[in-house]
């Protein structure tokens, strides 16, 4: 034993290692405390991943709350938990390495989580396909869904991967550098953005705000270091530097809670005068699907499956109350065969008829009927509306599988309350719907329906709603010809309810005009000016349902009722619907009732009387009879006085009289029709060849607008140049056209080439029509041009530029006058229009 070296006895042995006489000897002090020790270390650091996984679970339930069911928030929660648990298993690894290892975790819980969505919301399609298409549009669809957003894997993909991302950033932060507040960071801003895209939505998220705020709380204030040193801190320092820093602390605490008490008292009032307000909505910001050119206006369409019947367009199969639909078709009017009335648009249950919706078209501007609806992404289940108070519900369920119908809308039986197979959009103000993508052949989808039938008994005493909430369907555009707006006041002059002005309207189109399944396309003013008015021997008072349709729409809102258009198909429930099933109809809006339909075609059977009988006015008072005349019986009868027929006879004989007179008719009517023919000559070259450059484009315009004239096709003073020059060419397109023989799709696809515009802004001119650019079909565009530069920059046109005008506008007038029937060529030359118009 060596110096210095203490000296332990037996004595001092046993105090250490404590007493063992009696029984083993008991664990020492110091193993106790610290496996209490390490019970307390473990729990502190569990606080903090606890805390992480709480805040972002929380941004999962308040953005599930614009969702169907719980499953977005499961995925959610799922989620948070995963990123934190695996950093959590990672803390020894390097930084590095942590990212890839997380991440790898992510795409698997995320693969996982689309094809749960994928099998809840019965999509078809395999798990990458499915990926690929909520990777593309994620984002574009989850701000444009209906409310609430059925979870689809393109509506879950990013608040799951967003939520991952937010717990992987908050607990490398918040664990690996020990700077917890920094690490909340990820999850607020999560859950700022679930608020943002909730928005006005849902109900203020006061509660899961509270329990955010604890939840953050609790781990910042639990310690996740190791515990500090007892004592005084700056024990053993010298006392003037002790007191010096004391002092710093104590001025850096004071100003800390000034600055959080001069915050609070500045921005208390501004929060608290948020509380009630109303947030912002993200999705205004995003541009909902919309329908393409074809589907803006399926009503011009009717024409052309008219002349198509037998095409194939849709497979139909239809359970209507748990029974399988199937019999004889409705009446023309909309009744059922055993004439109990359908005001829903078919016969009731009794019968089998079914009216299936491809759009509903409730904008008119004179010209067009257009959709006009807002369609937002929706998932199997569609919102629930209220049905009209006074109405009953059926249950229609439709397996509908598409041949040859193209475009986007879908078509369904009003209203669609559930609709699987397919991805679609929804409206719910007109309850239509469409497939983003578009049809395809082969497309299969199920849907079912709520049908509303209103009560028939109280349609004769029901009103019509007015205001602002339907000034879109009582719109009358602008230009309405005073002969529609006469007609409309003479059949609601003795019906003063709506339902009965409704009727007159309906039963004056069924009585008056015809059915002709040839009939062109067309409900723009003039058009339906035409299809009432016109001559019956020249092509009017007849048409198809586009044109029944819409003259009932126009010529209700007119008379005061909020109407629409329908198109659609009328089946038979069972089997394939065609072309010749394609079918408009018009609504009219009631009070209590919701949308009734009409159907204003004629029966079968019915032989049209003519126009005049009705629509002639009635004199307010009657001429006076007058008294016929006293006759005075002569005494005498005189001798008949006869003319001398011969030689000798100084009178005029009557076959004489009548040819002098005949050729003296003709004379005077060929040179009426010679002076009209050398007037309209002289005009044409005065239009074209007096005046300055300017003065002469100008007259090339005004034969461009007198031939549209004269080919019937007039143009408004309210249209711009630009805008006459497009119907200038659809003019010219449509003429050929039927010149040509084609049918209706053939006139329809002309006129869209003409429409169409060609790379680089000039006008596509299709090759069949033999003009190349510079031609009267393109030329129109460039007069058009001309005519502007004329009116922004008066004395710029050239000579030249007079010259090419002059040279279009001949070149206009000659094709368009060319494409008319050989009687109306001749006509046109002699037509007194221009004229009157100097």
């Amino acid at each position: 034993m060596g110096r210095g070296a203490p000296v332990v006895t037996d004595v001092g042995r046993q105090r250490q290692s404590g007493p063992s006489i009696g029984g083993p000897a008991s664990p020492p002090d110091g193993s106790a405390s610290r496996g209490v020790g390490t019970v307390v270390r473990a729990l502190r650091a569990a606080v903090v991943p606890l805390a992480l996984i709480g805040l972002t679970a929380l941004a999962g339930l308040v953005l599930g709350r614009v969702y169907a069911g719980d499953l977005l928030t499961w995925l959610v929660v799922g989620a948070a938990a995963g990123s934190v648990l695996v950093s959590v298993a990672a803390r020894r690894l390097p930084s590095w390495l942590v990212a890839p290892v997380s991440v790898a975790a992510m795409a698997g819980w995320t693969l996982w989580s689309l094809r749960l969505a994928a099998a809840h919301a019965d999509l078809p399609g395999d798990l990458l396909t499915v990926s690929a298409d909520a990777a593309r549009n994620g984002i574009p669809r989850l701000l444009t869904a209906m409310i609430p957003v059925e979870p689809t894997p393109d509506t879950v993909l990013v608040p799951v991967v967003a939520a991952w991302l937010a717990g992987l950033a908050g607990a490398e932060v918040a664990l690996r550098t020990g700077r917890v507040l920094l690490g909340y960071l990820p999850a607020a801003g999560l859950y700022a953005a679930a608020l943002y895209v909730v928005g006005p939505n849902a109900e203020p998220a006061i509660g899961a705000t509270l329990a955010f705020v604890a939840v953050a709380a609790v781990g910042l204030a639990a310690p996740s270091g190791p515990p500090p040193a007892a004592g005084d801190p700056v024990a053993g320092l010298p006392r003037g530097v002790r007191a010096a820093v004391r002092l710093r602390l104590t001025a850096t605490a004071a100003l800390g809670v000034a600055l959080v008490v001069g915050l609070v008292a500045l921005l208390s009032p501004m929060i608290a005068g948020q509380v009630d307000g109303r947030p912002v909505d993200p999705r205004r910001y995003v541009e909902p699907p919309q329908v393409e050119t074809l589907d803006e206006n399926p009503l011009i369409r009717i024409s052309g499956w008219a002349l198509h019947p037998e095409q194939k367009l849709l497979d139909v199969s239809t359970v209507r109350d748990g029974t399988p639909t199937g019999g004889s078709s409705p009446n023309p009017d909309g009744t059922a065969p055993d004439g109990s009335g359908d005001a829903s648009g078919g016969p009731d249950a009794s019968g089998s008829s079914v009216r299936i919706r491809l759009a509903v078209l409730s904008d008119y501007d004179g010209v067009t009927w257009r959709v006009g609806a807002t369609y937002r992404n929706a998932g199997r289940i569609l919102p629930a509306t209220a049905p009209a108070r006074d109405s009953t519900v059926e249950t229609i369920r439709q397996d509908i599988t598409v041949a040859e119908l193209s475009g986007g809308l879908l078509p369904a039986v009003a209203t669609p309350r559930e609709v699987s197979g397919a991805r679609v959009a929804y409206d719910p103000e007109t309850g239509t719907l469409i497939r983003p993508e578009g049809l395809t052949p082969g497309l299969r989808y199920t849907v079912t329906s709520a049908r509303e039938r209103p009560d028939n008994n109280l349609l004769a005493t029901a009103n019509v709603p007015a205001g602002e909430e339907v000034a879109r369907v009582l719109r009358v555009a602008d230009g309405a010809p005073d002969q529609l707006r006469r007609l409309a006041t003479q059949l609601a002059e003795d019906n003063g309810a709506p339902y009965a002005r409704a009727t007159a309207i309906e039963q004056f189109l069924a009585e008056h005009y015809r059915v002709a399944a040839d009939a062109p396309s067309g409900h723009a003013y003039p058009n339906l000016g035409f299809f009432l008015f016109g001559p019956r021997n020249g092509g009017g008072q007849e048409g198809t349902s586009e044109q029944f349709a819409a003259a009932f729409a126009v010529l209700g809102r007119l008379s005061g009722l909020p109407t629409r258009v329908v198109v659609g198909f009328e089946s038979s429930g069972q089997g394939p619907v065609r072309a010749g099933d394609a079918y408009a109809w018009p609504e009219v809006l009631f009070d209590g009732l919701g949308w009734v339909a009409f159907d204003p075609l004629p029966r079968p059977d019915n032989e049209p009387r003519p126009v005049e009988e009705d629509f002639r006015p009635t004199p307010d008072d009657p001429p006076p009879s007058e008294a016929p005349a006293p006759t005075v019986e002569p005494t005498a009868s005189p001798e008949p006085v006869t003319a001398a027929d011969g030689p000798d006879g100084s009178g005029v004989s009557t076959p004489v009289l009548v040819a002098g007179g005949s050729s003296g008719l003709l004379l005077l009517v060929g040179g009426v029709l010679l002076a009209l023919l050398a007037m309209r000559r002289s005009l044409t070259r005065a239009r074209l060849g007096r005046g300055d450059p300017g003065e002469r484009i100008a007259g090339a315009w005004r034969e461009v607008t007198d031939a549209l004239r004269l080919a019937g096709r007039p143009v408004g003073d309210d249209l711009a140049a630009t805008e006459v020059a497009s119907r200038a060419r659809q003019a010219l397109a449509e003429a050929r056209s039927r010149r040509s023989g084609g049918s209706q799709d053939d006139l329809d696809s002309a006129v869209r080439d003409y429409r169409r515009p060609a790379p680089g802004g000039a006008t596509f001119v299709p090759a069949a029509t033999g003009q190349g650019p510079g031609g009267s079909d393109s030329g129109v565009d460039d007069l058009a041009a001309l005519l502007n530069q004329v009116a922004f920059a008066p004395g710029a046109a050239t000579v030249a530029q007079a010259d090419r005008a002059g040279a279009v506008a001949t070149a206009f007038v000659d094709g368009l006058r060319a494409a008319r029937p050989w009687w109306r060529r001749l006509l046109w030359s002699i037509h007194p229009g221009p004229l009157r118009r100097l």
